[in-house]
């Protein structure tokens, strides 16, 4: 369980930091010392989680749905956004051919920061957090691009 709530915190802190500490105090009513104590490693904060209700409206104003996203992962469960809106709405433009694109440079960017953090052998933990950037950048790609061919075989029938 330990494992757990610290990969939890980490998606929690992600999301906190993806909408802004200020932003975050004023979406959920909660000061920036609660929501510091959401996503803490310390011991005396091992049990204490952010509550859903505070996660959804974070969510709901992040770029990408850090908390919900783990927990899919814990379960080994597949996320899809649903892109109901226009493209503006849904930051999904282009199409296809734009997303190999962007993914074959969000790959690139994933490559070269490995490569930097490999050069002494180790990977430190800053060097982990911009692998771990990188990482989901590449997997918002996949998850537009995904999307995009359901729009296209959706097209089709």
């Amino acid at each position: 369980m330990a494992e757990i709530g610290t990969y939890l915190k980490k998606h929690t802190e992600a999301l906190v930091k993806d909408v802004g500490i200020e932003a975050a105090c004023q979406i959920t009513g909660k000061s920036k010392a609660t929501l510091g104590r959401y996503y803490s490693d310390n011991a005396e904060h091992t049990d204490r989680f952010m509550p859903v209700d505070a996660v959804a409206k974070l969510e709901s104003a992040a770029s990408y749905p850090h908390v919900t996203s783990a927990l899919a992962e814990l379960k080994n469960i597949t996320l899809s956004y649903n892109g109901n809106g226009p493209a503006a709405e849904t930051g999904r433009s282009g199409g296809v051919n734009a997303d190999v694109i962007a993914l074959s440079q969000r790959f690139a960017q994933l490559m070269s920061e490995y490569q930097e953090a490999m050069e002494d052998g180790i990977i430190t933990v800053n060097e982990a957090k911009r692998l771990l950037r990188e990482t989901v950048l590449l997997q918002q790609v996949l998850l537009d691009m995904k999307l995009h061919l359901e729009e296209d075989s959706a097209c089709d029938r």
